[in-house]
């Protein structure tokens, strides 16, 4: 999965799990309720491309803005989008870019506006999608932390995937701040919710 993140492994410290013959029932059921699996692969999502935004990324892969907080958008991301038929690849490119371009874990008011150049930088290498969408794509990441509501569904459903990962940092997402219904489900927040305080596990470590 995700060829296991062989390429950047050193970048991201996964989690180390005990040999599973060594633990009862009751421990094994809580340690593996504590991890995601990987999602999978698609036209967008793809090893080399992890790669490259991977090494963009200036920040530890450790902090709230990295790598699972990337893949964690990913999932919200396709869960909203299976359901109200957002653009499913400006979903997926907003998931892994919109944070890469971060210089600080905190009030980095600029990150923003600096992945929609670093988008405009790379279209037509790494991101081949027509203007209109490459449009939608650089002004969900351009806005996305700045608490706006968007009429456009794309864009919105992109912010919603986001901001559902807020649990992370301890933080409950707002259903004001969340615009389709789904996204404001109290079940779906929930889950997500505890969603985000999972951590993607190398299954290398998991033999």
């Amino acid at each position: 999965v995700f060829n296991r993140f062989r390429n950047i492994s050193n970048t991201i410290k996964f989690t180390a799990y005990m040999p599973t013959k060594a633990w009862g029932h009751m421990m094994l059921f809580q340690a593996f309720n504590k991890i995601l699996e990987f999602p999978k692969l698609s036209a967008v999502v793809n090893q080399t491309y992890l790669d490259f935004l991977a090494k963009t990324y200036r920040l530890s892969h450790n902090g709230h803005h990295g790598l699972e907080h990337w893949l964690r958008v990913l999932l919200n991301g396709r869960l909203l989008s299976e359901q109200n038929g957002a653009d499913l690849e400006v979903v997926e490119h907003f998931a892994l870019i919109h944070d890469v371009m971060r210089e600080n874990e905190n009030m980095d008011l600029h990150h923003g506006p600096r992945a929609a150049e670093f988008i405009r930088s790379i279209a037509g290498s790494w991101i081949k999608l027509e203007e209109h969408r490459l449009h939608k794509l650089m002004q969900a990441c351009r806005y996305h932390s700045v608490g706006r509501l968007d009429r456009d569904v794309t864009i919105q459903t992109c912010w919603d995937a986001d901001r559902l990962d807020l649990g992370r940092v301890g933080t409950t997402p707002k259903s004001s701040y969340l615009g389709s219904s789904l996204a404001r489900d109290p079940n779906f927040i929930e889950m997500a919710i505890m969603r985000s305080k999972k951590r993607f596990v190398n299954e290398d470590f998991c033999d």
